[in-house]
């Protein structure tokens, strides 16, 4: 052990403290030995970490024009509150289902690279394994690596075995739906012969607490895990993969009885208002009008009074449902509030894909199963064992100017809301209108945290990344991520496209092959209404060879 005189000694040479002198500086020398025993034993002081903290949040099947500052109705004030602090993107492209998306957002690449080339399916074949493969380092990870406390809860649906559960793949805390759906009440299973949902909590088998309403349990989870690392020094990543407005529509009564009344003169006059909602807020050009709808959708006024009922009733659970999300939302800001946290804390929110315009109830191959273990009775709505979906119709209401809805590639399934507030966002209730893209996400995130993407990961070479940042637009230092001559492509379940400025080239009938690419020009057509193949033949052949490009590049499996 070194002596007092040592130890001062050593306090003066890498302090500058001189040492004591004359009587009365000696006889001190006892005290100051103990102060300085107790200074070379003292831990380290951590000194905090200024990084910002990213929270992340995505809404499911949320549609395009469902917030109030994306031209809605229903109430969200405080999703609206960020959008006023920050920037909407008009157009931001998601894929058109929800595990690409959701592999594209956690690796900032296609969704072929990162391994989820098909929804719900896995093989042992390049792009479709159903997992995030190491072909692509994520998010969490890297994130994780660098000093962040990594957290998420809500719906993972990029796998559900232990290599692939968000333990893995880069966060310290989760509780996760493995699956794609879920009821919203409780652990049944939505397909599959009375098949229970499964749930993990830290990679550990977990279950769902009964009467719990989804979001609100995944709130309250993320709050728990916010609070442990509260006073820590370390910035968080919180990832909030909400499973709302995601059918089945279940949600407590007192949050969707009030909107009946919006909705009883239908879907169609919903759609005009939707439309007049996004040129107000100025998403949409002001001359934009309404495609046509999906050929399977029926005319509001040939439907009997019994099934206009049930079809305000669906769209006002569905209400209440995006109002629910938006109490949420709420909670965890009012907490970062509490804690100091908020002004240093940038926010993302975003919706997986286009308006969801499943309907299961003409499904004939799923309405036995809907019918065995749930109620599709219009009192029973919106109850823990009622299974519906709002299907095409008000998913087309959502989608406003744009064509169909989620599944497919045209622009209702793949174009969402993207809101981006917090520090260093300077362009403030801003519209940015540029092409951007989920994959622009990671690179965002990564510039926030200060990270370089490595070229390679766990021993192997990853790809590298495909999107942008969007710090250039948040910062009004540029109007887009990308360059002029950027081309952005996307497949999925054989629903195709590709596009390039103007120009988009696509499919909406399978199987996908050159005969069913369509040409739009989206600045004279954004409701792609008009196919110009035939009177641009050399445009379409460049866009053609691109998707041939980015078909051998991704090794795209068709058939598949």
């Amino acid at each position: 052990m070194k002596t007092g005189r040592q130890i001062w000694i050593k306090l003066k040479k890498d302090a500058g403290i001189p040492l004591p002198s004359g009587y009365w500086g000696w006889q001190m020398l006892p005290v100051l030995f103990s102060f300085a025993v107790s200074c070379q034993n003292a831990p380290e002081r951590q000194v905090p970490d200024t990084r910002p903290n990213i929270l992340l949040l995505v809404a499911d099947d949320l549609g395009y024009s469902d917030l109030g500052s994306f031209g809605g109705e229903i109430p969200t004030p405080n999703l609206d509150r960020l959008a006023a602090s920050g920037v909407r993107f008009s157009r931001f492209h998601t894929a058109p289902m929800c595990a690409p998306t959701r592999a594209m957002l956690l690796s900032g690449n296609d969704n072929h690279i990162a391994g989820v080339g098909r929804q719900a399916a896995q093989f042992d074949v390049f792009g479709y394994e159903g997992y995030l493969t190491d072909r692509v380092a994520t998010v969490p990870e890297l994130l994780r690596e660098s000093g962040y406390a990594t957290m998420m809860a809500g719906k993972w649906h990029l796998g559900g075995f232990p290599e692939a559960n968000p333990r893995a793949k880069g966060f310290d805390r989760s509780f996760v739906l493995l699956e794609g759906v879920g009821n919203h009440f409780n652990n049944a299973g939505i397909f599959g012969d009375g098949s229970e949902s499964h749930y993990t909590e830290n990679g550990r088998t977990a279950q769902w607490p009964a009467g719990q309403y989804s979001t609100d349990f995944y709130t309250e989870k993320l709050l728990g895990y916010l609070e442990e690392n509260h006073g820590t020094g370390k910035p968080f990543f919180a990832y909030a993969a909400f499973t709302a407005p995601h059918w089945p529509l279940q949600v407590a009564s007192a949050h969707w009885k009030k909107f009946e009344p919006d909705y009883r003169d239908g879907y169609e006059a919903l759609r005009k208002r939707r439309l007049a909602g996004l040129k107000r807020e100025g998403l949409i050009a002001a001359d934009s009008s309404l495609p046509l709808f999906h050929p399977d959708i029926p005319a509001w006024d040939s439907l009997t009074a019994e099934e206009k009922e049930r079809e305000t009733r669906k769209m006002a659970i569905y209400a209440g449902m995006v109002e629910n999300l938006d109490l949420n939302i709420g909670r965890i800001l009012e907490y970062l509030e509490s804690t100091g946290e908020f002004e240093n804390t940038l926010i993302l929110f975003l919706s997986d894909n286009g308006a969801a315009g499943e309907d299961y109830f003409s499904n004939p191959e799923i309405r036995p199963y809907i019918n065995s273990y749930y109620s599709d009775d219009t009192d029973r709505m919106g109850e823990p064992d009622s299974f519906i979906s709002y299907g095409p119709p008000w998913a087309e209401a959502a989608t406003g100017p744009f064509r169909y809805f989620k599944g497919y590639t045209t622009r209702g399934g793949i174009l969402a809301p993207l809101i981006v507030s917090g520090p260093g966002v300077t362009s403030l209730n801003a519209i940015a209108p540029a092409i951007t893209t989920v994959m622009d996400i990671a690179p965002t995130l990564f510039s926030a945290g200060g990270i370089s993407y490595p070229k390679k990961w766990k021993g192997s070479e990853v790809y590298p990344l495909r999107g942008a940042s969007l710090w250039p637009v948040l910062t009004d230092a540029a109007e887009s991520p990308h360059p002029d001559d950027y081309v952005f492509a996307m497949e999925h379940a054989q629903y195709g496209m590709v596009q390039k400025g103007r120009w988009k080239i696509a499919n909406t009938q399978r199987p996908l092959n050159r005969s069913r690419f369509e040409l739009y020009d989206l600045g004279t057509d954004p409701g792609e209404q008009h196919d110009l193949k035939d009177e641009a033949p050399e445009i379409f052949s460049e866009m053609m060879d691109a998707w041939e490009d980015y078909a051998r590049e991704v090794r795209l499996q068709l058939p598949e």
